[in-house]
C-alpha cells in the first residue's frame, strides 16, 4: 500500500488540499455536508447570560466542541459591561463568517490575501426594543458594510472573489434573508 506524501498547500491559513477534499467528499455525498448547530443558553442574571457551545454534528458525525460565550450589555443599558451584547455578536458573526469564505474561496483561486478587514455598521432605535413606540422597528433597518481587501489577485478577481463570499457565507445569508425560528415555550 502507499501512502500520499504530498506536503499540503497552504494559502492564506488554508490547506487547499484538505478544503478541496472536504468539497469533493461533499459532492460525492451530499450528506456528509449536512451539518447542525446548537447553542444551550442560561440567564445569569440582569444582562448576562452565558452560552454554551456542546459540539457540532457533521454528516452525521458528533463533533466535540466545548466553548462559553458571555455577554452581557453597557452600563447604559443596565448592564455590567464586563462583555459584548448581543449586537456585538451578531454583527462578529456575520463578519467573522464572511472572513472564512474570503480567506477559503481566495486560496481555492490562488490569491494570497495581504489584508482582510471588515467593518460593519447598523442602527438600532432603542424606541422599539423598550416597548415606547410600537411603529418603530426593533432592529436593523439596515446594516453597512465594507470589506477591506489586498493581496496578489486582479481587481476583477477581487470582485468575484466578494461576489461568491456574498452568496456563500451562512450568516450573510442568515441575515440577508428570513430565516424562521420556531419557539416552543417550556415553564418549570
Amino acid at each position: 500500500m502507499t501512502t500520499s506524501t504530498q506536503t499540503p498547500q497552504v494559502i492564506n491559513g488554508i490547506d487547499v488540499t484538505a478544503l478541496q477534499s472536504c468539497i469533493d467528499a461533499i459532492q460525492a455525498d451530499p450528506g456528509a455536508g449536512q451539518s447542525r448547530w446548537t447553542i444551550h443558553s442560561q440567564w445569569m442574571g440582569g444582562t448576562r447570560s452565558d452560552h454554551h457551545v456542546d459540539g457540532v454534528e457533521i454528516g452525521g458525525n458528533p463533533i466535540d466542541r466545548k466553548f462559553l460565550i458571555q455577554i452581557d450589555e453597557p452600563f447604559e443599558l443596565t448592564g455590567t459591561n464586563e462583555h459584548p451584547n448581543p449586537q456585538e455578536y451578531l454583527l462578529a458573526a456575520l463578519n467573522a463568517c464572511m472572513m472564512v469564505g474570503y480567506a477559503a474561496v481566495a486560496a481555492l483561486m490562488g490569491i494570497r490575501l495581504t489584508k482582510l478587514e471588515v467593518r460593519t455598521t447598523g442602527d438600532i432605535d432603542l424606541r422599539g426594543f423598550l416597548g415606547i413606540d410600537a411603529q418603530v422597528p426593533n432592529g436593523y433597518q439596515t446594516l453597512e458594510q465594507r470589506v477591506m481587501i489586498d493581496g496578489d489577485g486582479t481587481p476583477g478577481q477581487f470582485e468575484s472573489l466578494h461576489r461568491t463570499v456574498q452568496m456563500t457565507s451562512p450568516n450573510y445569508f442568515n441575515l440577508t434573508h428570513a430565516v424562521p425560528v420556531r419557539s416552543t415555550l417550556v415553564v418549570g
